[in-house]
């Protein structure tokens, strides 16, 4: 009816988080209904659904649903909906803050491999003066798959810090600083060489495995391997097979195919493997929230907004 206001409902696989984002989203917008998903009352009614990692059906039985938000800036959770309804608008959460906490990180791992501070690390825990001596950042090919919003800005990050930095995606682009390939035609000329490959693809039918024994053969003997993206990208095994043979000698793994990583998990023992929690670019509640609702603002008023995201390329 007339004057109703706008329904919103909220989805985390915590109810506790579902609720505390709803109260956050009630805050910042006003007149609206911001209801947790496992609460609704009227599911005729939700005109959004903001979630992160949907149950199959959930968005389903929303009947008026005008758009879906990501809290986050992958799509591939909402694509995973076996019955997610086809046509409805998807908007990824993207944000400066959400860049520079990726540029951190990939800068952060690549120093480590490129200074070798595992092999520092595991010296000093033997008491062991190991003066190791590795090429400056000029003489070190660094590899970033994918140069989107967060790909573009770490490989500038990269590029700023001196290394040989080269790029690739799936279509030419331009970057300054960054020696870019595109294609399956410029995939080989873009593996050649790279000692650090940092993985920022989004998760499609074309990249799920990408991370594998076919890959890691390319690179240059004992290369390290960043994957920040998605679990589903890396073979797991590959990289274990490629880590014993020595063609792979260091690994930084933020994403899993199950999350969280199980306790019983060989990837937390492996003394060639670096574990994160999937925090490289972990968006916060304050600021996800502000990006949120300004996009859902702009939505209702204007019917679009700049991060909407192409369900059928994944991104």
């Amino acid at each position: 009816m007339k004057g109703s206001p706008v329904t919103v409902a909220v989805y985390l696989p915590s109810e506790e988080k579902s609720q505390d984002w709803c109260n956050m989203l009630g805050e910042l917008l006003p007149g609206w209904k911001v209801e947790p998903m496992h609460a609704v009352s009227d599911p005729s009614a939700i005109e959004y659904g903001v979630v992160w990692r949907p149950k199959t059906g959930d968005l389903a039985q929303f009947p008026k649903l005008k758009a879906i938000v990501s809290i986050g800036a992958g799509i591939d959770h909402v694509l995973a909906d076996a019955a997610l309804p086809q046509d409805v608008p998807i908007i990824r959460t993207v944000g400066t803050d959400l860049t520079q906490r990726m540029r951190e990180y990939v800068a952060l791992h690549v120093l480590r491999h490129h200074r070798n501070m595992p092999d520092i690390l595991a010296s000093q825990a033997k008491s062991e003066w190991n003066q190791i001596v590795v090429p400056p950042a000029t003489r070190r090919k660094v590899g970033v798959m994918g140069l989107g919003n967060l790909g573009k800005v770490a490989a500038q990050t990269l590029a700023g810090l001196g290394f040989d930095t080269h790029g690739w995606a799936r279509s030419p682009r331009e970057v300054g600083g960054v020696t870019c390939h595109a294609g399956t035609e410029g995939f080989d000329a873009f593996l050649e060489g790279t000692e650090i490959l940092v993985n920022l693809l989004p998760l499609t039918g074309e990249t799920r495995g990408i991370l594998n024994a076919s890959l890691f053969n390319k690179l240059a003997r004992g290369a390290c391997v960043i994957n920040a993206a998605r679990g589903p990208h890396l073979v797991d095994q590959d990289l274990v097979d490629a880590l014993a043979s020595g063609q792979v000698a260091q690994a930084t793994l933020d994403v899993f195919h199950v999350e969280p990583l199980p306790s019983d998990h060989p990837f937390w023992s492996h003394p060639q493997i670096t574990v994160t929690p999937h925090i490289a670019s972990m968006i916060d509640a304050p600021t996800g929230g502000q990006i949120i609702a300004a996009n859902l603002r702009q939505f209702e008023a204007e019917g679009s907004v700049p991060d909407l995201a192409d369900a059928r390329r994944g991104y």
